[in-house]
């Protein structure tokens, strides 16, 4: 099994994913009006978070080959069911849709590669993580820096005004 690279990878993938909750916070309000968008964000959190799980995994039992196999096949095929829904940000570029196609081939790829096994199966399974990953850096970043759709991002509030007042007589 590949040890020091899960060892590596998953506090990698955990802290990109504490960076990713810290960029959403910072559109908080943008992803609080948006039901798609508060979707996204989340499957933008998947590419971390998931990844990151399945290395934590792979080192729980690292004697038992079919412990990680299971486990990889599970979690990478709930990764392709959240992110095949998600179809980019509001006003999403072709990017971003072309990187979430990629992601499910990934991931389908990832669980194909983890039932069949071996060690030439494990070491591709980290070079499509680390991809993976890399994937949804890419993503955040379009996040962080691409203008939102108008109408996901909240209306201004409505600040109260005066009553009109009465006419003054003479």
């Amino acid at each position: 099994m590949l040890d020091a690279f899960y060892a590596a990878f998953s506090p990698a993938c955990l802290a990109l994913l504490g960076l990713w909750l810290v960029a959403v916070q910072m559109r908080a309000d943008e992803v609080r009006a948006s039901h798609e968008l508060s979707r996204r964000t989340y499957a933008v959190a998947l590419f971390f978070a998931l990844p990151g799980l399945m290395g934590v995994i792979a080192l729980i039992d690292t004697a038992n080959p079919a412990f990680w196999r299971v486990s990889f096949v599970i979690i990478a095929l709930v990764g392709a069911a959240v992110l095949f829904p998600a179809h980019g940000l509001p006003a999403g570029a072709r990017v971003r849709n072309t990187a979430d196609i990629a992601a499910v081939i990934l991931y389908l790829a990832i669980a194909v590669l983890a039932a069949i096994g071996g060690p030439d199966m494990q070491r591709t399974d980290a070079v499509l993580l680390t991809v993976l990953i890399f994937l949804g850096f890419n993503i955040a970043w379009l996040f962080l820096f691409t203008p939102l759709d108008a109408t996901a991002a909240k209306e201004p509030p409505v600040t109260p005004t005066a009553p009109p007042r009465p006419p003054v007589s003479n």
